[in-house]
């Protein structure tokens, strides 16, 4: 979804707030940040997605009375991402924040997370349940243990260096946004966590710790719904990391190809080297090669360095060679079916390619 710049309207903050049956608590949400931003420049969009209790009828009374407060009722459109992406491309401060309207999202938090967003040195604030100080109050066991597989399985699978990957309440510079925006799903339930995994560039995170507080009125949006958009989120993330990890893989395998035969024929007619010597050589500086720009390129966010660099290569020499067994096995296997030679050996190479970077990618470069 394309975004806007800012216009020059001397709006610092603009504070999206996506509803739906929240008309037992937004008035006292609006009321606790006027409180809170006194001497900030603010506006609040209040992104309503049809509530059938005059959720909207209200934040619209309320914005008859304080042209701070606009509403943008969605009509036949559901979804929390897209409700987020909305409001913020209608949105005309200088930076955008996003909270809930449950009240469970503490408020006070906003001119922390204002104070390091205008330093310039950070792109997204993250206010965050886990990190150090943090805490959510009255969570049954269950629904806590919930949410911690879900940031435990967000964290080891897609690589997200967040405490709280499943926040919904956070800061960000609209640049960052812009960035991103297109590539981010309206249908999801966790826009911070297809944000930060979407990102083409490593997003600059500061985490502040916020009290989690019990909602006041109203019920959970928490369903077997959002469990599934999730899910979907999860799916999708994972599958563009692997195209994207897999494509740069397999060049830099293609290119270590080329290394080896480079290497072979020099030393063999620069240095008249035995073939077995030379070949030997080749495979090393090749593997060598292979290994350092998939630590620097393919894998840079889990970069390996001193004596995990070591270990990593000695790993990967090792999984190498069963992806080159791999190669040779299916690449028989196919040609005795009576396949072409040409395409045998083609499938061959992709399965130990495959082979090569699903071993490695778990066992050499590990969350």
């Amino acid at each position: 979804m394309p975004l806007h710049a800012p216009v020059a309207t001397g709006v610092t903050l603009s504070i999206v707030i996506p509803t739906f049956n929240e008309a037992g608590n937004i008035g006292e949400l609006l009321r606790r940040i006027e409180a809170c931003l006194q001497g900030v420049r603010w506006e609040v969009l209040v992104v309503d997605d049809d509530s059938t209790d005059g959720t909207a009828d209200i934040a619209l009374a309320l914005g008859v009375r304080d042209a701070r407060i606009r509403c943008l009722r969605r009509i036949g459109r559901r979804g929390l991402s897209g409700a987020c992406l909305e409001g913020m491309a209608a949105s005309v401060g200088k930076y955008y924040a996003v909270m809930d309207a449950d009240l469970q999202h503490d408020e006070r938090l906003l001119p922390a997370m204002l104070l390091a967003l205008s330093t310039g040195e950070t792109d997204l604030v993250v206010g965050s349940r886990y990190v150090a100080g943090g805490c959510v109050e009255a969570w049954s066991p269950t629904r806590l243990a919930v949410s911690r597989m879900a940031t435990v399985l967000t964290q080891r699978l897609l690589s997200v260096k967040l405490s709280d990957p499943m926040s919904g309440f956070f800061m960000i510079r609209p640049e960052a946004l812009r960035q991103v925006a297109d590539r981010l799903s309206v249908k999801g339930f966790k826009l911070l966590l297809d944000l930060v995994a979407s990102s083409p560039a490593p997003l600059r995170i500061v985490e502040l710790p916020y009290r989690f507080a019990a909602r006041r009125s109203g019920q959970s949006k928490l369903d077997t719904g959002v469990a599934w958009a999730f899910l979907m989120l999860l799916i999708r993330q994972l599958a563009v990391q692997f195209r994207t990890r897999f494509a740069k893989f397999s060049l830099i395998g293609g290119s270590g190809v080329l290394v080896q035969l480079a290497v072979l024929f020099s030393l063999q007619r620069l240095f008249l080297a035995s073939f077995p010597v030379a070949q030997t050589a080749a495979v090393i500086v090749s593997m060598v090669g292979n290994f350092t720009l998939n630590n620097r390129l393919t894998f840079a966010d889990q970069r390996l360095r001193g004596s995990r660099f070591l270990g990593g290569l000695s790993r990967f020499a090792a999984l190498c060679a069963v992806g080159a067994v791999v190669n040779v096995v299916i690449a028989g296997a196919i040609h005795r079916a009576g396949i072409d030679r040409i395409s045998s050996a083609a499938a061959g190479i992709l399965a130990g390619a495959a082979c090569n970077y699903l071993t490695t990618s778990a066992l050499v470069w590990r969350s």
